[in-house]
């Protein structure tokens, strides 16, 4: 099946030729442009016989595809991991309303609270719903070896301070991946129980990328290395001071 994402020319037999504008993999419907009309027309992938430019039919799959891009993620880092890149890390939290999670990749160190960002190396899965790419070049649908490659000649820079040994992290991913892909995916996330403080040590959540999926019922998931005793005060980044004097402070 080929890529389908915002700018894919369309054609329907009533409307003609147009510009997708909108998708949503989550429920099979698009918004798409035709001609010179300003407004957008709502169709259905299933029902309203869309077809690619070149004729061919669009059919929306019935299995439930992928809600959050974690898994791909996990399954690229897996990789880079195995060809050296060990000081790749990545880290994925939800948003507030619980509904959506966050990801976000960094290099160098491990530091999970301080972490550096870079363009394109973050993102959540509420922008991957309705345009499925991760924001280096990479296409939709895009293989492991793919996404790799789009990475590498988006930024070579950050992908080489990847570089390096982490033995502990390596082997802790390793392991999460082979209990939790293709269908589950972890989060950092320190959830407190009825209102109460932050546990000692509790479970890593284990959330499912895929609607429909039932809740993980594997063995646990250990914390990554470096994480021990962070639950201990409050998780929130660092903010930059702010000066109010407009006189430069000295350092």
């Amino acid at each position: 099946m080929k890529a389908l994402a915002p700018g894919t020319v369309i054609f329907h037999r009533h409307r003609g030729y147009g510009v997708i504008t909108h998708v949503n993999l989550l429920t099979g419907w698009i918004s798409a442009r035709f001609g010179s009309e300003t407004r957008t027309l709502d169709l259905n992938l299933k029902q309203d016989e869309v077809q690619y430019a070149d004729g061919e039919p669009i059919l929306f799959r019935r299995t439930p595809p992928d809600r959050m891009p974690h898994a791909r993620l996990m399954a690229m880092v897996r990789e880079l991991h195995k060809a050296g890149y060990e000081k790749l890390y990545l880290y994925s939290w939800p948003k507030p309303s619980g509904l959506h999670w966050r990801w976000h990749l960094f290099t160098g160190q491990r530091n999970w609270m301080q972490r550096p960002w870079r363009e394109g190396w973050y993102g959540s899965g509420a922008d991957y719903n309705n345009n499925p790419v991760m924001g280096w070049g990479d296409s939709p649908g895009a293989s492991t070896d793919e996404l790799i490659h789009a990475l590498a000649k988006f930024d070579p820079q950050g992908l080489a301070a990847a570089l390096g040994r982490d033995e502990d992290h390596t082997a802790w991913f390793r392991g999460v991946c082979d209990v939790l892909l293709p269908g589950y995916m972890y989060s950092l996330d320190m959830a407190r129980a009825n209102g109460s403080g932050l546990q000692a040590a509790p479970p890593v959540p284990v959330v499912a990328v895929r609607a429909g999926m039932p809740s993980y019922a594997g063995p646990a998931i250990g914390w990554p290395p470096g994480w021990a005793g962070l639950w201990t005060r409050t998780h929130a980044m660092p903010m930059r001071r702010i000066n109010l004097t407009g006189e430069p402070e000295l350092r």
